[in-house]
């Protein structure tokens, strides 16, 4: 006859108690002398430093994005493209006055870029608030800080 083993339920523990214990099972030195590993738990992101951070990303980005646009427009330009591309939209629209207006297309990319760029930064907010939620549920990220000496 098979044994039945009956399981104990856990007591719940606190969450504090969880990052003590946590805290508490610190890696030793492992192997050589030379490294000392922790580890660590990402329990909360500062959503101002996110929202800083992310700004300072995205618009970067729109940044870099604006300017290759730039570049790859003016090599169309000098290679006749945006010429062959204005001919072909005369005479697809039957009218001699079709230009393409650079100013205008700049500014409404960069409009557009911009209303991403805020968008993507509320996203990314919300996204660290979400984070914050669910390590405050789960416990959060354990990462293992690994330190070398130089004199190895």
């Amino acid at each position: 006859m098979a044994k039945r083993v009956a399981f104990d339920s856990p007591p719940l523990v606190s969450r504090r108690e969880r990052l003590r214990r946590r805290r508490d099972l610190a890696v030793a030195p492992v192997g050589h002398s030379s490294q000392r590993s922790y580890r660590q738990t990402i329990t909360k992101v500062d959503l101002w430093s996110v929202l800083k951070i992310s700004a300072c990303f995205y618009m970067g980005a729109l940044i870099v994005v604006l300017t290759a646009g730039i570049a790859l427009w003016e090599i169309a330009r000098v290679a006749g493209v945006v010429d062959s591309i204005q001919h072909f939209m005369r005479q697809l629209l039957g009218s001699n006055d079709f230009t393409f207006l650079s100013w205008r297309l700049l500014k409404g990319f960069t409009l557009l870029g911009l209303v991403i760029v805020c968008l993507s930064i509320v996203v990314t907010v919300i996204g660290a608030a979400f984070y914050n939620l669910f390590a405050e549920i789960m416990g959060g990220v354990v990462i293992t800080v690994v330190e070398e000496d130089e004199a190895h």
